[in-house]
């Protein structure tokens, strides 16, 4: 397996943890042995290596992590600032990005139109409203004329869709989710109206679309590479599960764009702060020769971690499990920041990065988080008609005391919603048709099914399909192509982070940790397979570090790099054919039932 390389030769390969290996090579400088990241070679400041032909001593655990501890010893004497930055720049694998401007824009433009197609297409089918629209989109309507969610009478989906609202309480309805998606998809039924299921649905197909964009550009970052990048978003634009759920107005859709914003702006504060830490470094070294100060050089605001923590506050305002990517995507700010300052040679590397840059990242990030999520609270805390607002008022009003006593009533009453918010989620253990288990979602063993019907011949099958009996479905199922195959590189992917310590394996690894990993806490819950919608942009950045790797580096001949090539190839054309043959029923269209069974490839997908 290559180790890939970035377009500047550095290896792409996150070795600041640990020792590194070194390609040596002659700094014109100084005319000294060199490694390939500036570091003087062996015969300056290391030890000489030993003799080939005798044994080297075997080294111990609490020797090997004093190595790790210990930073990087960098000798620059001659060089320029430009160079040492661009050296610096090389060891904390920022790499400028090789190819043309336009096509950084375009080719992104291009993969999200496609997409766009995909997800507009018949988007008013069917005309109804299917599994929990019944809930957000009468929830997002109710918000508009009421300022928060009424209650509706019992089964009022047929009048709804015919137009008729009087079913319509201005009593507050017990929600369960925060607001922001459904606010989202008010702004759709604002726009379109609420009497056609384009108006329902666009904000979803809308948000879906942005995500395919997206994650081009965030792949062509974290692959430095335009190609890769849109291989992912291609990927992206044509999995079942993103395309179905761009295509149903439900929460998950707008949970995992605003995760994936927030990864967005986590990558680019990665390189930003390491881009400052060079040059701040370098002009440090240039002018003294190293570091004089043992924490580093100081640093400004990071203010796209503050985007990243208005991104993900706004992910948990729409469902609670974009808490976990506030956790995780905080602690990755923290040890990028850590690893950093061991990269360009600071001697206290550890309590610099915690303490002067590591522990402000995760400040930066977490509490704009909190803050973001409390203030999506704000028209509940402005309308006093909602649901659970007085409360506290009630319960004094009753000569009762109410816990937390001590609180003011307005954060109290919000507290007790939180409280019972809680309690639902933790006890919801009904059985449902379509739950599935998270040991199965990566192989997508039980899909969900939004919407089936079934029409023979007498019902005038032969007028909707030509066959004797149609089917017409909306199963929400991952491509088969891409999550098998990405299944297995995420093989890779973890061998890759631990092994080789690739910084884009472990940024992968993030949205696992994040999006999937914790809902094993809750496999005894009702839980369903299109949770990975938030999950998905992850799994085809998986997917594409192993087109990555099968493509190889750009300096290894195109000969012994052709087989590889061919493969990548035909696992994109694999992908984009058995897209078109799911297409129908991921979007509800009419066909033969026989050719509807073709799908099912696993008896659990019926």
């Amino acid at each position: 397996m290559r180790v890939s390389r970035s377009a500047e030769g550095a290896p792409d390969v996150e070795q600041d943890a640990g020792a590194t290996r070194h390609t040596e090579v002659s700094d014109p400088a100084t005319n000294e042995r060199t490694d390939a990241d500036g570091a003087t070679g062996p015969g300056h400041d290391d030890a000489a290596e030993p003799h080939p032909h005798h044994a080297a001593p075997a080294v111990g655990w609490s020797t090997r992590m004093r190595q790790a501890l210990r930073a990087p010893k960098l000798q620059y004497a001659g060089r320029t600032q430009e160079q040492i930055e661009r050296s610096l720049l090389g060891r904390l694998h920022v790499t400028s990005i090789p190819g043309s401007r336009l096509w950084a824009w375009l080719g992104p433009a291009l993969v999200t139109a496609f997409a766009a197609v995909l997800r507009l297409a018949y988007l008013d089918r069917p005309a109804r409203l299917v599994f929990d629209e019944t809930y957000y989109v009468k929830q997002a309507y109710s918000l508009l004329v009421l300022g928060y969610e009424g209650d509706w009478n019992e089964e009022p989906d047929e009048n709804f869709a015919a137009g008729d609202y009087s079913d319509l309480q201005t009593t507050a309805d017990y929600v369960v989710h925060p607001s922001v998606g459904k606010w989202m998809i008010a702004a759709g039924i604002r726009l379109l109206g609420v009497d056609s299921p384009w108006g329902w649905r666009i904000s979803a197909a809308v948000v879906g679309i942005i995500s395919v964009f997206m994650l081009a550009r965030i792949g062509r970052r974290l692959f430095s590479s335009t190609l890769l990048g849109c291989t992912a978003a291609l990927f992206l634009a044509i999995d079942g599960i993103h395309i179905v759920m761009s295509r149903i107005s439900i929460l998950d859709i707008f949970l995992s764009f605003w995760v994936l914003a927030g990864f967005g702006a986590l990558l680019l504060d990665r390189e930003r702060y390491r881009r400052q830490l060079a040059k701040a470094a370098a002009v440090e070294i240039s002018t003294h020769g190293s570091l004089r100060d043992p924490w580093g050089p100081k640093l400004g605001v990071r203010w796209w971690l503050l985007v990243a923590g208005v991104c993900l506050g706004l992910a948990s305002g729409v469902k609670w499990s974009g808490i976990y990517a506030v956790a995780v995507f905080g602690l990755y700010a923290v040890a990028w920041t850590i690893s950093a300052r061991r990269s360009v040679g600071v001697r206290l590397w550890v309590g610099a990065g915690a303490l002067r840059d590591g522990a402000p990242a995760f400040l930066a990030l977490v509490p704009t988080a909190a803050l973001t999520y409390v203030l999506t609270w704000l028209p509940w805390w402005l309308n006093p008609n909602s649901y659970n607002r007085q409360w506290a008022t009630e319960v004094n009003a009753l000569a009762d005391v109410p816990e937390r006593a001590w609180m003011p009533d307005w954060l109290n009453s919000w507290w007790e919603y939180h409280l019972k918010m809680w309690e639902f989620h933790n006890n919801l253990t009904s059985e449902h048709t379509y739950m599935s288990q998270p040991w199965g979602w990566l192989i997508q063993w039980r899909p969900t099914s939004f919407a089936w019907r079934d029409v023979k011949a007498d019902a005038g099958a032969m007028d909707l399909c030509g066959a004797e009996r149609c089917a017409g479905a909306i199963l929400a199922v991952g491509n088969p192509i891409i999550w098998w195959g990405a299944t297995l590189a995420l093989v890779l992917v973890i061998w890759a982070a631990l092994r080789r310590r690739d910084w884009r394996a472990w940024a992968i690894l993030a949205g696992y940790l994040a999006m999937y990993v914790p809902w094993f806490a809750y496999s005894e819950r009702t839980i369903f397979t299109f949770y990975t919608v938030a999950l998905v942009p992850f799994v085809v950045l998986a997917l594409t570090y192993v087109i990555a790797e099968l493509i190889g580096p750009a300096d290894v001949p195109l000969r012994e790099r052709r087989p590889g090539i061919w493969t990548a190839a035909v696992i994109v054309v694999l992908a984009l054919v058995v897209s078109a043959f799911y297409w129908p029923i991921w979007s509800n269209q009419w066909v033969p039932y026989t050719f509807w069974r073709l799908h099912m490839l696993l008896p659990t997908w019926v």
